[in-house]
């Protein structure tokens, strides 16, 4: 298989280096500055694959990413757009408050029905959905540090 060179400059590999030296970082990021490193010093492809766990299209996309866009576009993962949040972080805590209020009478305790009941009384939670109660509800009490 024919190996297509790749060279850093003394910077990019300072930055490569840099970058596989702290453990700040993703598991795919780590893997591309390791494939970089390995491409610069002219390991075969084979060996970088087999000692990385990598497939060929790891290697390809990298050296491609570093071609298209340096070093910093190689690295890293671009941002994906996703679904903006629907409530915001009132909104939330309003639920979470609600949650952690007295139950209404009749009830000993909240249940998720009757939290999205309570919920869409307010004007900006009409159509909340009892899934979303759900989530937010997981996400702030299965981490208690959050707030």
């Amino acid at each position: 298989m024919r190996q297509t060179a790749l060279r850093l400059n003394k910077q990019e590999r300072r930055i490569v280096d840099e970058f596989r030296s702290k453990g700040l970082h993703r598991a795919r990021e780590f893997n591309r500055a390791h494939i970089l490193a390995a491409l610069d010093r002219n390991v075969p492809e084979q060996q970088i694959m087999e000692v990385l766990k990598v497939g060929r299209t790891a290697l390809w996309r990298t050296r491609a990413a570093y071609v298209k866009g340096g070093v910093e576009y190689a690295l890293h993962d671009e941002a994906r757009p996703g679904k903006p949040k629907q409530y915001a972080a009132d909104a939330e805590a309003q639920v979470t408050a609600l949650a952690c209020s007295t139950p209404p009478p009749g009830a000993s305790r909240w249940t998720v029905a009757l939290l999205t009941e309570a919920a869409r009384r307010h004007p900006r939670m009409k159509a909340i959905s009892r899934e979303t109660i759900r989530r937010i509800l997981k996400k702030t009490f299965s981490n208690p540090g959050a707030s």
